[in-house]
């Protein structure tokens, strides 16, 4: 990895299922329905990672047997804001896992000739006191992300973390250098960007790959 990169703000999966995941949709004859189904088996995958240090209380249950046991239950709300177009394909696979949280929408649009974003949609839950998940597939130049990270951090939230399915090592620095207190989650740090500002080696354009657009 390039740069100087918080390691303790970001968390790479290391797990054989992801990174089978991960090689599938890197193939290019993947087609629509099977990337479409890899990405939310990842983001399941992702979910579990990201959301291990979700609030909880102790709780108490009688079971069947009649003998009660110790657990714990989710505290707190839950919000899900998938950059569109591409953040939706991870919102399904999350929503496997934490089924009660609520989905905000932010629709940003990459200049492809100077890349920066441009907010077109933004449409938020209630984030007071909530645990945000900022769902971005391709972590790339950080533009996208680190708009997202704004028009976020003006609500009231609780806490806010980033989870991509592929980082480039310049994105990880740019968002750090905004946000150094946002936790990244992503399956697969790769080598860096090209002069488009496209990951390599990548897996292409997610939001068309996802939803067979070109």
């Amino acid at each position: 990895m390039k740069g100087h990169i918080h390691e303790k703000q970001l968390r790479v999966l290391d797990h054989p299922v992801a990174l089978d995941a991960l090689a599938r949709l890197r193939h290019p004859e993947c087609k629509t329905t099977t990337f479409r189904e890899t990405v939310r088996r990842l983001s399941r995958l992702l979910a579990v990672t990201a959301t291990d240090n979700l609030p909880s209380y102790q709780s108490e249950v009688l079971t069947p047997l009649g003998v009660h046991a110790r657990g714990h239950l989710l505290h707190g709300k839950t919000v899900l804001i998938p950059v569109l177009r591409a953040g939706l394909g991870m919102v399904e696979g999350f929503l496997d896992i934490v089924p009660n949280a609520t989905v905000g929408f932010l629709g940003l649009e990459r200049d492809e000739k100077t890349l920066d974003p441009k907010e077109y949609y933004r449409k938020f839950p209630q984030t007071a006191e909530a645990s945000i998940f900022v769902l971005d597939p391709m972590l790339a130049t950080g533009g996208s992300a680190c708009a997202a990270l704004r028009s976020i951090k003006t609500t009231d939230q609780h806490y806010i973390a980033l989870v991509s399915i592929l980082s480039a090592p310049e994105g990880i620095e740019a968002v750090h250098s905004s946000f150094p207190d946002i936790l990244i989650i992503t399956a697969e740090v790769d080598e860096r960007l090209d002069e488009h500002g496209f990951i390599l080696p990548g897996l292409g354009d997610a939001g068309d790959r996802l939803w067979g657009t070109e």
